[in-house]
């Protein structure tokens, strides 16, 4: 428990002596900004049009309430979690290919299983963080556009939605991890978050995101329209048995593989 505790604590000042957590805590916070000025828009198109934030030609669908409102947080961070998440995960696991630290690292006392375990835990709290801050930040700035419907019962429920979706997606890094070491660097996961993100779209509009990991935090959002937004079963466990290759792929490589 000792090694773990001061291999989490390096891990963290290594991320923090970065600018991931600057670069990805602003495009995290940019969702709920983004999220107020559409309600905004749609709460006063009027005055939106005379203040120049759109044009006279411009239409924007859907109604300004509480439950539109946390519904595009919760579609936003499913998708664009892909993105953050797969971001800060190809980082920390890529870096030490990139910096060529993996020799110094590998060399220490401390076994692989526990470098990759703390790893992972840094992804996780920090992506939990973001996923806090955003719907945090969602509530206040709701508050100041003064979003109608506002409800304490409805907010809870809004907020067990929203972070289904998001330990859905957290759980999706754990690939990216893997290909990060395959890789050897930054570019093999980011390659395969842009790829996961496209085809998961492409599946979803198939009829068929049920069954693809990464199509599945987006339904469960109801990006593609409430009746897809109940889960079933086999989508769970689907992101389960992804999440689990991921992260036993990463440790058996790190474990097995030969470091060169």
């Amino acid at each position: 428990m000792n090694k773990i505790l001061i291999t989490v604590s390096v891990e963290i000042k290594k991320f923090f002596c970065s600018k991931v957590p600057l670069i990805t805590m602003f495009a995290a916070l940019i969702i709920p900004f983004i999220g107020g000025l559409f309600m905004f828009i749609l709460k006063e198109p009027d005055l939106a049009q005379k203040m120049g934030v759109i044009s006279a030609k411009a239409q924007i669908a859907g109604t300004a309430d509480w439950d539109s409102y946390i519904s595009l947080l919760t579609q936003a961070i499913s998708i664009g979690g892909l993105m953050i998440f797969g971001f800060v995960t190809s980082w920390v696991f890529g870096r030490e290919y990139s910096d060529r630290t993996i020799k110094d690292l590998l060399a220490l006392p401390i076994s692989r299983n526990i470098i990759v375990f703390s790893k992972f835990i840094v992804v996780i709290l920090w992506c939990l963080l973001l996923s806090i801050l955003v719907f945090a930040l969602g509530l206040i700035v709701g508050q100041v556009v003064d979003i109608p419907g506002w409800s304490l019962e409805f907010i809870i429920q809004g907020l067990k939605v929203f972070f289904t979706c998001s330990l859905l997606t957290i759980m999706l890094s754990t690939p990216v991890a893997l290909f990060a070491c395959i890789g050897r660097g930054y570019l093999s996961p980011l390659g395969f978050v842009v790829f996961s993100l496209v085809l998961a779209q492409i599946v979803a509009a198939t009829g068929y995101g049920q069954f693809f990991p990464w199509s599945i935090p987006a339904l469960a959002s109801g990006a593609a329209g409430k009746e897809s937004a109940a889960l079933e079963n086999i989508s769970i466990i689907i992101v389960l048995l992804t999440s689990m290759i991921g992260f036993i792929g990463t440790t058996f490589w790190w474990r097995y593989v030969d470091q060169n």
